[in-house]
């Protein structure tokens, strides 16, 4: 059976994303998740253009990666030197790494324009850095720069482009879509007439600037492409790589191409998760496979349906790739929502149950009032097992008090609580970055010795809304805070005509559920 040849680029290509930065140690983390899932090549920074990248690959031989093989990158040779004296080549070279990738031009417009040397001049640079990288007995993946527009504008000098590096023993050929502006039937046939020139394996490396980049990659595999490059979350310069997220599943599921083992791809969406967050990157929620609501069902109708038949509206089983399937909970919820919810938790509350629909009831009076459970399904959880007697409570709350003021010019914030926790009364004071970062940091300090695992939770998000703002100041104001573990992402709700009231609701709920989910006694 085919399979390809998983190639990831989030560490070199990714972080060229905007708002994308990694430290050393942070590229070492993601390192590590990735050899852990299965992926066969890690790129994983250019040593020649920056100290951190050559440090990050002096670290990388620390980590003894069992699976992957970590990647440098770096262009073909500069036109005035020789390969044995390029300062980018050398760098390669020192970093250590296995495996190299070097990118070449391919179009011809950018040999003239760009380089500003003859075409055949370029065709001697591709060759010369091949040859030097494989004296030194790397593993060579070439990178055809551009290489489809170089194709539409001159075919017959972009197929030399990758002669010449197949010549000089090449390994592996990567086609380009550098400018993500192909279509899907361009890059099949073009990959196909390629294949017709060029006996080492082909790979694709597609941009996503005309938001095609899974489907331009997905087509190449299809057209006899081995190799697949992309990054995780589809991060990259301008709109993005493609995502192999979203790759993986599709060739894996949907074509039946081997790329991980079904164990592994169970852990797609914890990747896609660990990555978001070291990153700092709040991931849309739609996204497909992994995203929060990409097995989401709202609409009465569709939760029926769904809970008879899940084949109805999935296109594939969410535990597939580490997903679940989530029923919203809203004002236009039907009772087949609340009773599949109910199911989900176990929770005794059949069609015909009066707490069932005294349950709905509240819902809609609670959705009327400002509450969204829509946007907090942890808050609903909570809320349906308070009505079925089935909630614990780890604290209780006694007082608290949050001043705001300014000291030399700086408004500092400071938030005292006084807690319940087992018995023992716990006051404790500490200062944030605003109100709710004090209130949080202050119940934080409270339970973190009597509930350890609180720890690895942190806010991803904060949000406001004004549910009612004719009311001016007086408003309803609803808060939703998301956050995570590193492992799941779960949002809870807090509605008071107080700001830092609805916010405590909200964390509150947010502690409790992660104590609920943990199986804490």
């Amino acid at each position: 059976m085919k399979k390809v040849i998983l190639y990831d680029t989030t560490l070199r290509d990714g972080a060229q994303g905007e708002g994308v930065s990694f430290s050393v140690e942070e590229k070492l983390k993601v390192a590590k998740k990735l050899d852990e899932i299965g992926i066969e090549y890690i790129e994983g920074g250019w040593p020649g253009a920056n100290p951190k990248d050559a440090e990050f690959f002096q670290k990388l031989k620390e980590l003894k990666l069992k699976h992957s093989k970590g990647v440098a990158f770096g262009s073909t040779r500069r036109a005035k030197n020789a390969a044995k004296e390029d300062e980018n080549l050398k760098a390669i070279v020192r970093s250590g790494a296995p495996a190299a990738a070097i990118f070449g031009k391919s179009w011809d417009l950018h040999v003239t324009e760009a380089l500003r040397i003859s075409l055949e001049e370029n065709l001697k640079l591709i060759g010369d850095s091949v040859d030097y990288l494989k004296s030194h007995k790397l593993e060579v993946f070439y990178d055809a720069e551009h290489f489809f527009d170089g194709y539409k504008a001159n075919k017959e000098y972009a197929i030399k482009t990758l002669l010449a590096a197949e010549k000089a023993g090449a390994d592996y050929m990567v086609l380009c879509d550098t400018n993500g502006g192909c279509l899907t039937s361009e890059i099949k046939s073009i990959l196909e007439e390629v294949k017709k020139h060029i006996k080492i394996p082909l790979g694709i490396h597609a941009h996503n600037d005309s938001d095609m980049a899974t489907a331009n990659t997905i087509a190449a595999v299809e057209g006899g492409a081995v190799v697949v490059e992309g990054t995780i979350n589809g991060f990259g310069e301008r709109c993005g790589n493609a995502n192999l997220c979203l790759v993986i599943p599709n060739l894996q599921l949907k074509l039946g191409i081997p790329c991980l083992v079904p164990a592994k791809l169970k852990e797609l969406t914890v990747l896609s998760i660990f990555v978001a967050e070291i990153a700092n990157i709040t991931l849309p929620d739609n996204m497909p496979f992994v995203g929060y609501s990409a097995f989401a069902h709202k609409g009465g109708i569709h939760v029926d349906a769904v809970k008879k038949n899940p084949k109805t509206y999935e296109h594939t089983e969410p535990e597939l790739v580490g997903n679940k399937r989530r029923v919203l909970i809203s004002d236009q919820s039907g009772i087949s929502n609340v009773l599949y919810k109910a199911m989900e938790l176990n929770l005794d509350l059949g069609k015909d149950n009066p707490a069932s629909k005294e349950l709905l009831k509240k819902l809609k009076e609670l959705e009327n009032q400002g509450y969204n459970y829509e946007d907090a399904e942890a808050s609903f959880e909570l809320l349906m097992k308070k009505a079925t007697k089935t909630h614990r409570t780890f604290f209780n709350l006694e007082e608290f008090r949050v001043l705001v003021e300014s000291k030399k010019g700086k408004i500092v914030s400071e938030a005292i609580i006084k807690v319940r926790v087992k018995g023992v009364e716990e006051h404790t004071v500490a200062e944030g970055n605003g109100p709710v970062d004090a209130l949080n940091n202050a119940i934080r300090k409270a339970l973190e010795r009597f509930y350890p695992s609180l720890t690895q939770v942190h806010l991803r998000d904060f949000k406001v809304r004004i549910v009612n703002p004719k009311a001016a100041t007086q408003a309803i104001c609803r808060v939703i805070i998301e956050s995570s573990d590193g492992k799941a992402i779960w949002s809870t709700v807090g509605v008071s005509a107080n700001l830092i009231e609805a916010s405590w609701y909200a964390l509150v709920d947010s502690i409790e559920y992660k104590l609920l989910k943990d199986g804490v006694k």
